[in-house]
């Protein structure tokens, strides 16, 4: 006679072991897109390497340069450039597998936010990396240069340190300007008001200007080409948020008026 115990765990078990193969298959998936897409792109290299440091080179005085003082960096530090490369284009498909992943747990007005929600998130982050780009890149390296040339000092810079500041800037301004997303998540999901996010202001003004002086290089315009954008889309999450949650943010005025 069979244990009744026994036999209830059993499918707990298999459905357990089934959503690990699931996931499985949706992580190689994942990488397998990166993969793919850094083969098709690793020929031109050298070329997305020279693409990169453009900013830089472009605002480097007559005697600078860059160097390679790790033996295997000419090699390295391009297939590194590539793979981030490869990782942004292939990371729609990668946000897929998790949604195709997590789906079938979801409730359908659940289904409907995250779509949008993701989209959104990808071309902020996107747009943040632009902006750092085109924009934080010229103007920190112009300001450096600017300051290196009174010293008489001969600059010279590291590819490999290139791309560790380089790395560090995308992400910082990538994760800035996905903060219009967090603050109407946050409403949406009730755990702050618009008027709370309004009271809060000041805090994130100053918060906005030490986490810039912690990330960026220790002059002033640095600073603020951080700071500021921060503070702007904070401003647009609230906004925002006004847009997505009106009903919530009409009562919790009506009550703090009360």
């Amino acid at each position: 006679m069979s244990d009744p115990q026994q036999t209830k765990e059993e499918p707990v078990e298999e459905t357990f072991i089934s959503h690990l193969v699931e996931l499985r298959n949706r992580i190689m998936r994942a990488v397998a897109a990166v993969i793919v897409v850094f083969v098709g792109l690793v020929y031109w290299a050298p070329d997305i390497f020279r693409l990169l440091a453009r900013p830089l080179m472009q605002n480097l005085p007559r005697d600078g340069k860059m160097i390679v003082t790790d033996v295997t960096g000419s090699f390295f530090v391009p297939m590194k450039v590539t793979m981030l490369v490869a990782f942004v284009i292939a990371l729609p498909i990668m946000l897929y597998q998790i949604w195709a992943f997590v789906a079938p747990g979801l409730y359908q007005h659940e289904k409907k936010l995250v779509g949008p929600l993701v989209f959104s998130s990808y071309s902020l982050f996107l747009c943040g990396m632009a902006f750092a780009y085109f924009i934080v890149f010229p103007t920190i390296f112009r300001v450096t240069a600017y300051y290196n040339a009174p010293l008489g000092a001969e600059m010279t810079i590291d590819i490999d340190n290139y791309l560790s500041f380089v790395l560090t800037m995308f992400l910082a301004f990538g994760v800035t300007f996905e903060v219009p997303i967090v603050v109407v998540l946050l409403a949406r999901m009730g755990m702050v008001t618009i008027p709370k996010l309004k009271q809060i202001r000041p805090y994130v003004i100053v918060g906005a200007f030490i986490i810039s002086a912690v990330v960026t290089p220790p002059d002033v315009f640095s600073q603020l080409i951080l700071a500021i954008p921060l503070i702007i889309l904070y401003e647009a999450g609230i906004i925002a948020a006004r847009l997505v949650v009106p009903k919530q943010g009409v009562k919790s005025e009506e009550l703090t008026v009360k």
